[in-house]
């Protein structure tokens, strides 16, 4: 069984005139026109391959049946709500998915609709996936930067420099890290404030703690632990789970470098 994802990218002017299509769906297309309202609607279909062509779906077909079917449903409500001056809640966005797996569903009848993301900004999506149950889920990134050296006292110099090479530099090395936090968000949940309240658990419990420091000598969990990818991603994972009330924490992603990441989850 293959799933074969597909983003679609669109612009909407919640004010204005209804845009364009526009000639350049890399960057959106409805093109937006002035200052638009950007999203990213990521369709994962599961299915069984079509012997004669190959594809799960044509992507070209999910393009245009998102463009078609989809993003009127997205522009019908950014454009009502925001003529009337009413904020689309978090509740509101989830509707909309759900409102676009039915459709998508009913279209593509030979494939199972498992997963839509929308991503409100380069930095932050949420998604509903349909796989042992039903999840939403929210997803954010945040940035720190910290040095640190891979070493272990039970080796020899040698043999630390024969397995962690230049990251056994005595002075060490820095990153900028990428943090990726996602939670499973519950169906009923406070709304108001719920982001800024995410992101003060993040800074608070995480952040505060490695952000420009040297992870062996200034992080009490590194002074015996070799502060790795992987193990900062385990250490995250300690500072943060339990602390989201009722949201659970699902999966913590550390990005060492742009080829370079691990993820811990339970």
């Amino acid at each position: 069984m293959h799933t074969l994802c597909r983003q679609v990218r669109f612009s909407v002017n919640p004010l204005g005139p209804v845009s364009e299509a526009g000639f350049n769906s890399y960057a959106s297309k409805p093109c937006g026109d002035g200052l638009a309202v950007y999203l990213g609607l990521t369709v994962a279909l599961r299915g069984r391959l079509d012997e004669q062509t190959g594809f799960v779906v044509n992507v070209s077909e999910i393009d245009r049946v998102v463009r078609g079917d989809i993003v009127p449903l997205f522009e019908r409500k950014i454009r009502t709500d925001f003529q009337q001056a009413r904020a689309i809640a978090m509740e509101d966005l989830f509707d909309l998915l759900e409102d676009s797996a039915k459709t998508l569903q009913r279209i593509f009848k030979t494939v199972s609709v498992n997963r839509l993301i929308l991503a409100l900004n380069p930095f932050r999506n949420i998604s509903l996936l349909w796989e042992n149950g039903r999840m939403r889920t929210y997803k954010e990134q945040f940035e720190f930067a910290a040095s640190h050296r891979l070493w272990n006292d039970k080796f020899s110099e040698a043999e630390n420099f024969q397995r962690f090479g230049k990251c056994a530099n005595p002075s060490g090395h820095g990153h900028n890290y990428i943090l990726e936090v996602s939670v499973l968000l519950p169906e009923l949940m406070e709304e108001s404030g719920w982001i800024g309240r995410f992101q003060k658990v993040v800074e608070e419990h995480f952040l505060s703690v490695v952000d420009h420091k040297n992870l062996n000598l200034d992080v009490a969990w590194f002074s015996k632990v070799n502060p790795t990818v992987e193990n900062i991603a385990s250490y995250a994972w300690q500072c943060l789970v339990g602390k989201f009330g009722q949201v659970k924490l699902k999966k913590i992603t550390v990005w060492e470098n742009e080829r370079t990441s691990c993820s811990y989850e339970e």
